[in-house]
């Protein structure tokens, strides 16, 4: 539980940056541990969320500093100095042998985002050896992908110091790297990174190879005068860093004895906000909700989420509703089987969202809570199948009118 006082710091900082006026210095208080929390879900999502260009050079200038006051032998000027060297798109002339896609941690990013550039180097590359560098929960979304071989990093949530110990696994893991590459008759000098804005580097403000073997995507930045989703602007990044044809999302989802079995006709669900309040839409939606697609006829499966309080929220919401629903109770990757063989997905703006769009399933994302017009912009599902409900007022009467009207014609049923 982040304490009243890190998150009134926190968000005292965020406003005076949105404002134009950074401080000088991040406050020492947000880099302790007890503050962890309010610096990167307060600070650090504030300053991405807005997609503001002008926002990336004083996240770097603020975070240089918390990771020097964590390691004082890092120089935080160089770390920012290297940051603007890195962050402008540069082509790639070499053919390399070994290809380092970084995760993005977050499970819907790395299918509107990350996906893209492994589908782009794997276009462009057809013989480079491809990874995708990360947490085995995201992996497993491209685990079917013969193409793409895993190198596992955990990121561990807290403080500076516990997600910098992601750094050094990665650094690690590419050192091995470059000493089986040697055994093989091929250095790392042969390999890139290719670096989605992903939170193992901060964002691209840690360093972890030569420059001229690193491309970062900073998708707070780029197109920063277009009003086109991730995917899109993602697949752009990679024609003027690759070149090649213009990419799209998708997963390659591997059957196992854990995962999803064949099901009948089926709705997908689910009402996950990741941990942000915001995107919910108050009660009674989620129980209406059900009821109304209970209705349809299909089988409805909901996800119980990461557990604790969105589990029980879902529970709560399943039993009210009185509808037959099945609650799927495993990993991700198993609901993402779920999602991709269904005939509708419906939820809020999370990873589901991104997972049907990607496997041409109809969907209908509630999407609510959002601070400006550029993460909307940024964070919608692209698809010709893809209904968006802009839930500003959060209303619930308001909101399931629309579903239904959406799920009507998704589903061609009164």
């Amino acid at each position: 539980m982040i304490s009243t006082s890190c998150k009134e710091i926190a968000a005292g900082v965020l406003e005076l940056c949105l404002a134009g006026r950074p401080p000088r210095e991040l406050p020492h208080a947000l880099v302790e541990d007890p503050c962890g929390g309010a610096l990167f879900g307060i600070l650090a999502e504030g300053l991405a969320d807005r997609f503001e260009p002008s926002l990336c050079a004083i996240y770097a200038r603020l975070f240089a500093q918390a990771v020097a006051f964590v390691d004082p032998a890092v120089d935080p000027a160089a770390l920012v100095a290297r940051y603007e060297r890195v962050r402008r798109p540069r082509s790639i002339a070499a053919k390399p042998r070994r290809i380092l896609v970084l995760s993005r941690v977050t499970l819907g990013a790395d299918v509107a985002v990350t996906s893209v550039l492994l589908a782009a180097a794997k276009q462009r590359f057809p013989r480079a050896e491809i990874a995708f560098v990360g947490p085995r929960k995201n992996y497993e979304l491209f685990a079917a992908d013969r193409r793409i071989r895993h190198v596992p990093i955990e990121y561990r949530r807290g403080g500076v110091r516990e997600r910098l110990a992601a750094w050094s696994e990665l650094r690690a893991a590419l050192a091995e790297g470059a000493e089986a590459g040697d055994d093989r008759g091929g250095a790392m000098g042969d390999s890139l990174v290719i670096d989605p804005d992903s939170r193992l580097t901060q964002l691209g403000l840690l360093p972890i190879l030569e420059e001229d073997r690193y491309h970062l995507f900073e998708s707070r930045s780029y197109g920063e005068s277009s009003g086109a989703p991730l995917p899109e602007l993602a697949a752009q990044w990679a024609v003027e860093t690759f070149g090649g044809p213009a990419a799209r999302p998708y997963v390659a989802l591997a059957r196992g004895p854990k995962r999803a079995p064949e099901r009948a006709p089926h709705i997908a669900v689910s009402l996950g906000v990741g941990e942000n309040p915001n995107k919910r839409i108050p009660d009674p939606f989620e129980e209406e909700l059900l009821r109304l697609l209970a209705g349809t006829g299909l089988t409805l499966w909901v996800d119980q989420g990461a557990g604790g309080e969105e589990a029980q929220r879902v529970a709560r919401a399943v039993e009210r509703s009185g509808a037959p629903a099945e609650v799927w109770k495993g990993s991700f990757a198993g609901f993402a089987e779920i999602i991709a063989t269904s005939q509708l997905y419906v939820g809020y703006d999370s990873a589901g969202q991104h997972v049907a769009a990607a496997s041409g399933v109809p969907l209908i994302s509630v999407f609510a809570g959002f601070p400006c017009e550029r993460m909307f912009e940024r964070w919608r599902p692209v698809g010709e199948r893809c209904t968006v409900i802009r839930a500003e007022t959060r209303d619930p009467a308001e909101c399931l009118a629309k579903v239904r009207e959406a799920a009507g014609l998704a589903l061609q049923v009164g």
